[in-house]
């Protein structure tokens, strides 16, 4: 039973769902709280949006507590219907009423004991700023504009809690951005708790004061999108947020040989394999070596020579793929601006100890 003094917003205890036997939904259990939002974040098939349903209400749990406020809202016997959990939804497709005008889209969900709907019609279109195309059809608007009316419609009825599901996957690149952040703003100035769910790192980053990330029905981390980054807590999870290089070793005396120099990896038995990852924009070029010998740094470990593969150039960087003399390994390097060396280039490449992840294999 949730804290009596001190409830969030949302909080869900140990949500199960199984669909013929296969667990989709193990065991999630997670907390927001008003004017927070939070991101289920995962690969397609995960369970995000399985769990969003349940608490949307469209869909029963096998086991597992809802709450809204400290009050139960669902469990497997006792069940609010979802029109009165004071939920809003938003979905990738909009589900905008073709037939209904922008207004009357907007009013649907308003009963008349909410006062004057017009009024606040009109005030959420004015939010958005589609109150100059209240008379206009679905049909009529543009992608963004129907985004826009849309969160204005799951707004209207001053929802408690607002759950989102791939709300910006049918945009384009151009509008994504700008939309999100409006929506962001605006969901922050109404209030509401929201849980949003995408497969999209760079979107959960961007809006989320806290990250979920879920694999296989279960939630394996939870915190700030910078610790989520910073510190993640496994190889897999490290790999979803970014392009990820590995170097593969054994520990001997709490020490795993790399070409990079011998990294301090305590806490595992001699024996032990283990994969030591860093991403693509931790790795550093040492243009002043001019192939001289190693030099080694605390921060930086031991240069070790590399021979160019490719190079792409991607606008804001380019991307140079190495194989390393020592071991053959590739190991790929993000720089910034335009530099592509031709293939066969040697260069010395460091890397940063402190960007540098060890967990062990298996």
């Amino acid at each position: 039973m949730p804290n009596a003094t001190a409830h969030p917003r949302l909080e869900i205890s140990n949500l199960r769902r199984d669909y013929s036997g296969k667990q989709v939904v193990d065991d999630v259990s997670l907390s927001v709280q008003p004017g927070q939002v939070t991101c289920l974040l995962g690969p397609s098939g995960c369970g995000k949006s399985t769990t969003l349903r349940m608490i949307a209400g469209v869909e029963m749990q096998d086991s597992g507590e809802i709450y809204v406020d400290g009050n139960l809202v669902c469990d497997t016997v006792f069940r609010i219907p979802p029109e009165d959990r004071q939920i809003g939804l938003m979905f990738q497709d909009f589900a905008l009423f073709p037939h209904l005008d922008v207004f009357k889209n907007v009013a649907f969900g308003l009963k008349k004991s909410t006062g004057d709907i017009k009024h606040r019609v009109e005030e959420m279109l004015e939010k958005v700023g589609m109150l100059s195309h209240m008379h206009s059809y679905p049909h009529e608007l543009s992608g963004g504009e129907q985004q826009r009316v849309a969160l204005a419609r799951a707004l209207a009825p001053k929802p408690r809690i607002m759950l989102m599901d791939e709300p910006f996957s049918g945009l384009d690149d151009r509008l994504r951005d700008g939309i999100r952040d409006q929506t962001l703003d605006l969901l922050k100035a109404e209030g509401a708790a929201v849980l949003l769910v995408t497969h999209e790192p760079t979107e959960a980053m961007r809006m989320a004061d806290e990250i979920a990330l879920m694999r296989h029905g279960k939630i394996v981390q939870q915190g700030a999108p910078y610790n989520i980054y910073n510190s993640p807590v496994d190889r897999e999870a490290a790999a979803f947020f970014s392009d990820i290089n590995v170097i593969c070793g054994e520990i001997k005396g709490a020490l795993t040989d790399t070409p990079f120099g011998q990294f301090l990896t305590p806490g595992q038995p001699d024996g032990t394999k283990v994969d030591i990852v860093f991403r693509p924009q931790h790795v550093k070029i040492d243009f002043d070596r001019n192939g001289r010998g190693p030099n080694p740094t605390t921060t930086e470990g031991v240069p070790a020579r590399a021979i160019v593969r490719r190079s792409r150039f991607l606008g804001q960087m380019s991307l140079i793929e190495f194989q390393m003399e020592l071991d053959g390994n590739v190991v790929t390097a993000q720089v910034p601006s335009v530099f592509l060396p031709k293939p066969g280039t040697v260069l010395w490449l460091m890397i940063r100890r402190d960007r540098c992840f060890v967990f062990p294999q298996g």
